[in-house]
């Protein structure tokens, strides 16, 4: 298996692992009438995540983004380094 191959892999693995715990905090976040989409992970593992329906100008979304989403990430799938919000 060549370099990229294998880089390629474990970027997928990383992203399913990614998604599925967005998907097990998305239901918290759509019962306050919000969702969020998943953007991408950077080369250096930067979570970015766009936030919509009512997480779009709540004052409370900065907290969510880090105190829900990233502490969760952080703690599940620990090479993520940080959660970034996209617009």
């Amino acid at each position: 298996m060549s370099e990229q191959t294998s880089a390629s892999n474990e970027t997928a693995t990383l992203h399913q692992r990614v998604a599925a715990v967005l998907e097990r905090i998305r239901p918290a976040i759509q019962s306050d009438g919000g969702d969020m989409e998943l953007v991408e992970i950077t080369e250096g593992n930067v979570v970015r995540i766009r936030l919509l329906g009512a997480c779009v100008g709540c004052p409370s979304s900065t907290i969510t983004l880090q105190m829900g989403i990233e502490r969760n990430l952080k703690e599940k799938v620990p090479e993520v380094v940080a959660v970034e919000q996209v617009h």
